[in-house]
C-alpha cells in the first residue's frame, strides 16, 4: 500500500498577499528589465518606429507576462481563486512601478497610465487562470495577445489612451468573468490517473 501525499488548501494570508504584491514590483520587474534590454539589442540598426513597434508591441507583451505569473509557479495547495487572487496582487505591484516609472522617468501624464493599474493585475489574473486550470499556454497566448493589442495601439494610434482603454475594458471583463469560474477547489497539480 502506498502513502499518497496529500497538500492541505491553502489560503493566503495578508502578509503572503504583501509577499506576492512585492513579488510584482521586484522580481517581475527586475526579470522584464533585464531581459527587454537583452532583446532590444537585437532591433539596432533598425528605425526608431519600427524598434519602438516591435519592442514595445512584441517583446514587452511576452516578457512582461511571462514575469509577472513566475511567481505563482511554486504554489501548492492553492485553491484556484486563491492563485488568481495572488497573480492580482503581483500584477498591482508591477502596474504601480510602471506608472511611477512613466509619470517620474518619461513625464507621461498620470492620467494616461491609471489604466495599467486595472491592465496588470487583470491580465495577470487571465493568465493565472491557465495555470489554475492546468491550461496555461492558452491563457499565456491570450494574455499575451491583449497585451499586444494595448501596447500596439499606444504605439500606433494618435490617441492611445482612447484605443488602449478598449483593451483595458476588454482585459477587465475578461479577468472579471474568469474569476467568477474560478472554485475554492485545490488545483490539481498531479493528472489523475
Amino acid at each position: 500500500m502506498s502513502e499518497q501525499c496529500v497538500i492541505p488548501i491553502h489560503r493566503p494570508k495578508t502578509s503572503e498577499m504583501v509577499f506576492f504584491f512585492f513579488c510584482g514590483i521586484i522580481m517581475s520587474i527586475s526579470i522584464t528589465v533585464f531581459i527587454v534590454s537583452l532583446a532590444d539589442t537585437l532591433l539596432a540598426g533598425l528605425s526608431n518606429f519600427a524598434a519602438a513597434l516591435i519592442s514595445v508591441a512584441v517583446f514587452a507583451p511576452f516578457i512582461e507576462e511571462f514575469s509577472k505569473v513566475f511567481p505563482l509557479y511554486y504554489r501548492h495547495g492553492e485553491t484556484q481563486r486563491s492563485i488568481l487572487i495572488l497573480a492580482i496582487m503581483v500584477g498591482l505591484g508591477f502596474g504601480i512601478i510602471e506608472l511611477l516609472e512613466y509619470v517620474f522617468l518619461l513625464g507621461t501624464p498620470v492620467l494616461y497610465r491609471i489604466p495599467g493599474l486595472f491592465f496588470h493585475p487583470s491580465n495577470t489574473a487571465i493568465a493565472a487562470y491557465g495555470i489554475a486550470t492546468k491550461k496555461p499556454l492558452l491563457f499565456y497566448g491570450l494574455a499575451v495577445a491583449l497585451h499586444f493589442g494595448a501596447n500596439f495601439l499606444a504605439v500606433v494610434n494618435p490617441f492611445p489612451f482612447s484605443g488602449s482603454i478598449l483593451v483595458v475594458g476588454l482585459t477587465v471583463y475578461i479577468a472579471w468573468t474568469l474569476y467568477g469560474k474560478t472554485k475554492e477547489k485545490p488545483i490539481p497539480w498531479q493528472e489523475s490517473k
